[in-house]
């Protein structure tokens, strides 16, 4: 039977977001000279904080920005360079905006100094197993915290659920050992992280049984390889792909969308959001 319940995130600096009942989008702002779809276009802070308010305008309650490229092969970055590229940006946003402000590092420097310019979450890709002192600086500041599962320099087991519980479990338990409270964690199924087409696939396929783990779930299908194999599309131009995936995410309780094109996703969602409280209606009048 649908449900439509909803939970409070507590995030940074005394703010909270609702889940659950609705969709909420993160849109994504790369400071970066090289992310895939959008690299150099907003790899200076005028730039990065346009864009920042232009998705903001558009539906995006979430504003995730990031200083170094997650894509397979990109460069390694220095913190000290990471931090040149994300810290002005938040210092500049926090003030401009009431959306919530992410950082999209692995690195605890990088989150503290992110945190304390104004930043509201720590996204990190890692799930805490690359730097687990992130932990401690969210328990600390009472940043919210979104743990990614990835495949990247570790072993995967053959079943993707499987390999999802064994990896987030394990996340969570450092956090948990941090004082991280989980009215403060999202978990993200890290769509296209060391995982191939048929993988992503068979994620989305399963998504509704990673609601086993208990807490709200983000989707980041945004522009992914496994979109454009699906479609035929370079990545720029796989964001119809990506609404259809925001969907049908959404029809198996995702909650956070994180995406490069707020407008086409968030009317998307509006749809699906729209479908789930009609069928919540339904199915509560059937009960009565």
């Amino acid at each position: 039977m649908a449900q439509l319940g909803s939970s409070f995130w507590r995030v940074g600096h005394g703010r909270e977001i609702e889940l659950g009942a609705r969709s909420v989008i993160m849109g994504i702002v790369n400071a970066t000279p090289d992310s895939f779809s959008d690299g150099g276009l907003y790899d200076t802070v005028d730039a990065a904080v346009a864009h920042a308010l232009k998705v903001a305008g558009e539906g995006a309650e979430i504003i995730d920005i990031g200083g170094e490229s997650t894509r397979p092969g990109a460069a390694t970055v220095t913190p000290w360079e990471e931090q040149a590229r994300v810290l002005p940006v938040i210092e500049s946003l926090r003030d401009k905006t009431d959306a919530l402000i992410s950082i999209d590092t692995y690195r605890a420097e990088t989150a503290r100094l992110a945190v304390s310019a104004g930043a509201h979450v720590i996204n990190d890709v890692f799930g805490l197993q690359k730097e687990p002192e992130i932990g401690k600086i969210a328990a600390d500041t009472g940043a919210g915290l979104c743990l990614m599962h990835t495949g990247r320099d570790r072993e995967k087991l053959s079943d993707v659920i499987a390999d999802q519980v064994l990896f987030l479990e394990r996340s969570l338990e450092i956090a948990s050992a941090a004082g991280v409270p989980r009215d403060r964690i999202v978990l993200d199924p890290g769509f296209g992280f060391a995982k191939d087409t048929e993988e992503n696939m068979e994620l989305m396929a399963r998504f509704s049984e990673l609601h086993r783990l208990g807490l709200p779930l983000l989707a980041g299908t945004s522009r992914k390889r496994f979109v454009g194999a699906i479609t035929g599309r370079e990545a720029a131009d796989r964001d119809a792909g990506t609404a259809a995936t925001s969907v049908l995410l959404r029809l198996s309780g995702a909650v956070i969308f994180r995406v490069h094109d707020v407008a086409i996703n968030r009317d998307a969602l509006a749809i699906a959001d729209a479908m789930l409280a009609a069928r919540y209606s339904f199915e509560q009048g059937q009960l009565a």
